[in-house]
């Protein structure tokens, strides 16, 4: 059987036309211009380290979804016109879908490590429609085509873009954080597995059945076409299985999964095996493609054990030891060794120019594999550190020289065309211009200083120290617990004497694998659940901020302080938003949302909604009594301003309530029900009371008495709902906030009866003492510290409320403000019940289905759902930011 070397590296048949041949260099030279741009950013996000958010995860994405994807959608299109023999496709759709994919890919690093989470999600919607598109337009090709016998390879790469489908969905739901804790990490493995093995596995492998005996320059062994329909019969099923089961928490059939693909890899990979007994590798791309293979198969053995042996939760922390096996040893080789060979054969410029560009692409090869494979082993072995960054060192060195390589032949090449004006022929031979000189003629002592430049770089920004500051003398030690859970850092502000050696006990007890970094420099390995680490800082000279270093964690508010004792205004907690909590940018309202007790902080204050409420709190029953008897009620408020109640946990501050709680007591009635209210002054300033409820002239009812005096309140319920009351003493703003409301819920007269109901008024949190100058001008300026449901904020996180599958809940709600309303939701139960301000929006029964009732200040209604199974729901007004600070509890909800 002849050799494909011919197919692959000429020009495809073309049909006569008058006029000139147009090379393929001008839509090479661009194209791949933009690899080689992808692989320099990637040792600069290297080498810039921690310096940049989310390190880890942004060089990983740099370089897969960056220049391995672009380098896929060329060579996948550049391959499937050569192999089917097809009319190449007009290059300005193929230039479109790059471009887009490069804006996309731009669009997912910056949002996931900068940016608001709706970037990073509609730019891994592009990914995948670009991706889509690409399959469409190979598969059109392959139906245009005559049958062939390379037509099999097509269908390895329309797989692989199904894959990427698949694993863009998965990236585009952790950008959401859909998912927490376990959930998270069964997403995170799947969307690691079905992108590595799937999108670039799958390409590879369908790539090496030509381009393997292409570059031993051997004839194609005769059962390649048999291994190849066998192997993605495998492949494909197996990687199925393998995402599905990882996603669903089926570690059997993920398992079964992995090793069903292993075994397609393997069926594919026999026809390599042949070729390598007819001729041995001979040069340096073939080394590499040997090596990256070699690699591949290590990091599949590896993964097997780790799916087989680990929780579907813990294989996402259990691969990260095969990260660099994977991304450098396998995809950096693979793809570093498919450009030593292919891009001299594409760049053009007859074959004097081609040996010259491969002869310049190879330089050194030797001492660069050797180099590269020996970083891959220290950066996979547990070694000290001093030897992980020198693995870093020779892998990126050996990246950077190609990069200077590949720069160098893709200037020269353009060059060329310049000077040929875009044609065959007409331009200087053999890649020489002028009298003759070469165009590089320093490149030797250029590639020489960008290795040594690069990996002194990358030593230094590793290891190098900070350099904030003076040296502090010691004054004294103090060690501190620190606690790594719900996108939070607990505490998240530390305080000591300057000059004090801190000691970090950092505990990560989250499902989700977190670390902490300081920026002088200290950091914590990444901890599994369960895991600790122990950082030991420098005597304390100034501020230290703190932070998570996982992709989105810094942005959703994972943050701390280290703060010299005196440099914190106010400091202490209740003081009025002088410590930071740190508003999550989407995650930390959905860190609430997805079911973790521990919420954010509402941004700018010093409350740990996450830290633990104070012995013998209790919270306000949230659980509502059925309507009493009768048609007339007798009740007594009394005002209490002196009282002290936890509004946070942790956080005690003096507040003015009725009846000693925030809110106040609960009435309940029917239509036409009269209420007769004695209230009383028993507090220090005077106070009045207006029910909303009522239809009063307001002169005498809700005037304002003095302490010691009381006044009979007396309305009929003419209409149903769910009502606030609150103070009615100027300014009512003031009071309001101050904790002084409460609700009147009034049935409907066709309420239907259901297993539990409960209620949730709303309010805002003013921290600081009521009507002082402080928390005034937070009122003037509608800048809560916090908002609260019942009293407390993220009271009932820490004391959730129960129910069980399958039972019927009502829950009532009240937006008592002053400023803000509420939008209620409970996450994983949509409501099928809406009764809003006196009329159902919707009923059980009707087609329709609610997921927020939303309520402006002063409003009040109810919504009912039906819990689908056990587990824990959070409820939380879904204004995000409100969330965050404090407006979100749970339900624990057991079994039928």
């Amino acid at each position: 059987m002849a050799s494909v070397e011919v197919r692959i590296e000429k020009d495809p048949p073309v049909e006569p036309h008058a006029g000139p041949v147009r090379r393929r260099a001008p839509w090479h030279l661009r194209a791949n211009a933009l690899v080689v741009g992808w692989l320099a950013l990637t040792v600069a996000v290297a080498v810039a380290g921690d310096g940049l958010p989310a390190p880890r995860w942004l060089l990983i994405h740099v370089f897969l979804l960056g220049a391995v994807s672009t380098a896929i959608l060329i060579w996948s299109e550049h391959f499937a016109v050569a192999l089917l023999r097809a009319r190449t496709p007009d290059p300005r759709w193929s230039l479109a879908r790059l471009g887009l994919l490069n804006a996309a890919a731009v669009a997912v690093l910056y949002g996931v490590a900068a940016g608001p989470a709706g970037v990073a999600i509609g730019g891994a919607g592009v990914v995948v429609a670009v991706v889509v598109w690409h399959a469409a337009a190979l598969v059109r090709l392959a139906r245009r085509a005559l049958p062939g016998r390379f037509g099999h390879v097509i269908a390895w790469y329309v797989c692989a873009a199904g894959a990427l489908a698949a694993g863009g969905t998965l990236g585009a739901l952790l950008a959401a954080h859909v998912g927490h804790g376990a959930v998270h990490e069964r997403l995170h493995a799947a969307h690691a597995q079905v992108n590595l093995l799937g999108w670039v596995g799958l390409t590879v492998l369908g790539t090496l059945f030509t381009l393997w005996p292409t570059v031993l320059r051997t004839r194609m062994p005769e059962r390649t076409r048999r291994a190849s329909v066998v192997g993605l019969r495998l492949a494909v099923p197996g990687l199925v299985l393998l995402t599905g089961g990882l996603a669903a928490d089926l570690r059997p059939v993920a398992a079964a999964g992995l090793v069903v693909y292993a075994a397609g890899a393997l069926a594919a990979l026999v026809p390599l095996a042949e070729a390598v007994r007819v001729r041995r590798p001979h040069t340096g791309a073939a080394w590499m493609l040997g090596a990256g293979v070699v690699w591949f198969e290590v990091a599949l053995v590896a993964d097997v054990v780790v799916v087989a042996t680990r929780p579907a939760g813990g294989v996402a922390a259990g691969l990260e030891p095969l990260l660099p096996l994977v991304v450098a040893g396998f995809a950096g080789q693979v793809l570093l060794g498919s450009l030593l060979h292919l891009l001299p054969a594409v760049l053009g410029g007859g074959p004097v120019r081609f040996k010259e560009n491969a002869a310049l692409l190879e330089r050194g090869w030797v001492a660069r594999l050797a180099a590269f494979n020996a970083g891959v082993v220290l950066l996979a072995l547990p070694v000290p550190r001093p030897l992980a960054v020198l693995g870093w060192a020779l892998v990126l060195a050996a990246v950077a020289v190609f990069v200077v390589l590949a720069v160098v032949a893709l200037v020269r090449a353009a060059s060329a065309e310049r000077a040929s004006g875009g044609h065959e022929g007409g331009g200087p031979a053999g890649g020489r211009g002028g009298a003759g000189r070469p165009v590089l003629s320093p490149a030797l002592a250029g590639v020489v200083a960008g290795c040594v430049l690069t990996a002194a770089a990358v030593v230094v920004a590793v290891t190098g120290s900070t350099g904030a500051g003076p040296v502090m003398a010691a004054t004294g030690a103090k060690t501190v617990e620190v606690t790594l859970s719900g996108m939070r850092v607990r505490p998240a502000v530390i305080e000591a004497a300057p000059g004090t050696v801190l000691t970090l006990r950092v505990t990560n007890t989250d499902a989700q694998r977190h670390d902490l970094r300081l920026a002088s420099g200290e950091r914590t390995p990444m901890l599994a659940a369960g895991q600790s680490a122990v950082l030991t800082l420098a005597p304390l000279g100034g501020q230290v901020e703190g932070w998570c270093t996982v992709a989105g964690h810094r942005a959703a508010g994972m943050t701390m302080r280290i703060v010299p004792v005196g440099a914190l205004a106010g400091s202490g907690r209740g003081t009025a938003g002088d410590t930071a909590g740190g508003a999550g940018a989407g995650h930390g309202a959905h860190g609430a949302a997805d079911g973790t007790r521990a919420g954010a902080g509402a941004a700018g204050t010093g409350l740990d909604l996450g830290a633990a409420m104070s012995p013998g709190w209790r919270p306000y029953d949230a659980a509502l009594k059925p309507a009493p008897g009768g048609a007339e009620h007798e009740v007594e408020i009394r005002v209490d301003d002196r009282a002290v109640l936890e509004v946070a946990p942790g956080v005690r501050q003096r507040m003015w309530t009725f009846n000693g709680t925030v809110p106040g007591p609960v009435l309940r009635g029917k239509v036409g029900d009269v209420f007769t209210v004695t209230f009383v002054n028993g507090g220090t300033m005077g106070h009045g009371i207006d029910f909303h409820a009522g239809a009063n002239a307001p002169d005498e009812v809700m005037r304002t008495i003095q302490p010691g005096e009381r006044l009979t309140y007396r309305f009929r319920a003419g209409f149903a709902g769910a009502w606030l009351y609150h103070c009615s003493t100027m300014p009512m703003t003031q009071h309001i906030a101050s904790g002084m409301y409460g609700a009147v819920v009034i049935d409907p007269p066709d309420l239907a009866r259901v297993d539990r109901e409960y209620l949730l008024v709303q309010g805002e949190l003013y921290l600081g003492e009521p009507g002082g100058d402080a928390q005034v001008v937070k009122l003037r300026e509608g800048r809560p510290d916090g908002w609260m449901f019942n009293g407390t904020a993220a009271g009932y996180d820490h004391a959730p409320l129960e129910a069980r599958a399958g039972e019927r809940v009502r829950i009532w709600a009240v937006a008592a403000g002053p400023g803000s309303g509420t939008a209620l939701h409970v996450v994983g139960a949509p409501f099928d019940t809406v009764y809003k301000e006196g009329a159902y929006l919707l009923r059980a029964g009707d087609a329709g289905g609610a997921q927020v009732l939303d309520l402006a200040p002063a409003q009040g209604g109810f919504a009912e759902l039906v819990f689908p199974e056990a587990g824990a729901y959070p409820v939380v007004d879904h204004t995000m930011h409100r969330a965050e600070g404090g407006a979100h509890g749970l339900f624990e909800v057991g079994a039928r």
